[in-house]
C-alpha cells in the first residue's frame, strides 16, 4: 500500500497559476497526489482563475490564498514553483523532496485574449506530464 505525493504549488501571490495548478492535480490524480498551493507574498483568489477552473469543471472547494509561511515544518515530496520570481524567492524551501521550476506568465498582465483559459490549458498540460512521468518511475 503506497502513500500519496505531497506537492506544493508556488507562485508570488498565490492568486491564479498556483490555484490553478492545486486545482488541477487534485482533479487529475486525487489517488497519487495531496496538492497544496502557497505564496510568498499571497493577496487573494483571483476570480477570473476561478471562473477558468469552474468553465473546465474542476472544483475550487477549498481554494483559498495562503503564505508559504503555513507550511512551515512540513515537508513536500515536489516543491513546484510556477514563476521565476517564486522560484528565486523558494530555491531553498525547508521541507522540500524534488524541488521543479515552471514558468508561465501570470494571466493578469497577459494581453492575450483569454489568458486565464489559456494558462489554466497549459498548466493542465504540464500537470498530466508530470503524472505520467511520476507515474513511471
Amino acid at each position: 500500500m503506497s502513500t500519496k505525493s505531497r506537492v506544493l504549488f508556488v507562485c508570488v501571490a498565490n492568486a491564479a497559476r498556483s490555484q490553478m495548478a492545486e486545482a488541477l492535480l487534485r482533479h487529475t490524480a486525487p489517488d497519487q497526489y495531496d496538492a497544496f498551493s502557497a505564496g510568498t507574498k499571497p493577496g487573494a483568489v483571483d476570480p477570473y482563475a476561478q471562473s477558468a477552473l469552474d468553465q473546465l469543471g474542476v472544483s475550487t472547494e477549498g481554494l483559498r490564498s495562503k503564505s508559504v509561511d503555513e507550511f512551515a515544518g512540513q515537508t513536500f515530496d515536489f516543491v513546484i514553483t510556477l514563476c521565476d520570481k517564486a522560484a528565486l524567492e523558494c530555491h531553498a524551501l525547508p521541507g522540500a523532496g524534488e524541488f521543479i521550476t515552471w514558468n508561465f506568465q501570470d494571466p493578469a498582465d497577459s494581453p492575450q485574449p483569454d489568458a486565464y483559459r489559456h494558462t489554466l490549458h497549459e498548466i493542465h498540460e504540464r500537470i498530466k506530464m508530470f503524472v505520467l512521468v511520476k507515474r513511471k518511475r
